[in-house]
């Protein structure tokens, strides 16, 4: 089997070490950083650099890049690819990129699947990679809407072949308006959290709140402005939705109304334990 991975960042990275663990795989990469394809080179993380004139030897492409970049990528390799071959991105967002994969994919003849790898953290860039990034992790997958069981079945097998716990099938819509809630959110949310003039003395103040609250806070700007823009009705009602939520309890404080908050508080302990 040979599997290429196109963007060695945290994600990508990862993933040519996973599928280096596989017996008779042959991994190829490709970053456009130098600095990154000589350091995945130097610590045996692939097996070769992918081109142009290999990528159509390969049995799976994984895409990894920004969406704007993994719809010209696709855009412009996908004459190259095998007609036999599986392509799946691994990015943020899905009802974009899939509309391109699917549209090169029936041009071609290739199979496409949109793919969000629920796995990752803080700290980005192919040096924070590591082959068990996905022990445990669920992956999303958007096939379209006649793909065979047997193809899914093929995925799913390969990608619990390098630790994912479960596969999701989703579409690129309902992917999106969830993944707004449950992964674009939090970000926004702890990145305005630490912008509180408190921040700077937390120290000696704080405990696993602030932890769990400010852990994604660092983040890399330019990849999650692209995927919030590329989200955007999605995300802005999410903000929307939380800034009435947050308003109510504000509201309550002002005025000293303690049932009214209690009553809140309540109400937001009960969803907690009735959704887990």
């Amino acid at each position: 089997m040979k599997i290429a991975v196109v963007g060695l960042g945290l994600i990508g990275g990862s993933l040519v070490r996973a599928f280096m663990n596989i017996e008779n795989t042959t991994v190829y990469g490709f970053d456009m950083s130098e600095e990154t394809m000589a350091r995945a080179r130097l610590e045996g993380a692939i097996h070769s650099e992918m081109t142009k004139e290999n990528i159509g030897e390969c049995d799976y492409v994984f895409v990894a890049l920004y969406p704007k970049a993994t719809e010209k990528f696709l855009e412009e390799y996908a004459p190259l690819i095998s007609k036999s071959a599986t392509v799946i991105d691994c990015g943020g967002t899905k009802t974009g990129i899939c509309k391109v994969g699917f549209d090169m994919a029936e041009k071609q003849g290739f199979c496409f699947m949109g793919g969000h790898p629920m796995a990752g953290t803080h700290f980005s860039g192919f040096k924070y990679s590591r082959a068990s990034l996905f022990q445990n992790a669920a992956m999303i997958l958007v096939p379209k809407k006649n793909e065979t069981i047997d193809k899914l079945q093929e995925v799913k097998n390969l990608l619990v072949n390098i630790g994912f716990k479960s596969v999701t099938i989703s579409t690129a819509e309902e992917h999106d308006r969830i993944i707004a809630y449950t992964s674009q959110l939090a970000h926004v949310v702890s990145n305005a959290y630490v912008k509180s003039p408190n921040a700077r003395v937390h120290k000696g103040f704080s405990a696993g709140s602030y932890r769990d609250l400010t852990r994604v806070a660092k983040l890399n700007p330019r990849m999650w402005a692209e995927l919030f823009m590329e989200n955007k009705e999605n995300i802005i009602f999410e903000i929307e939705n939380l800034t009435t939520e947050l308003k109510k309890y504000s509201e309550a404080i002002k005025k000293d109304d303690i049932k009214t908050l209690e009553e809140l508080l309540s109400e937001g302990t009960k969803i907690k334990e009735s959704i887990g």
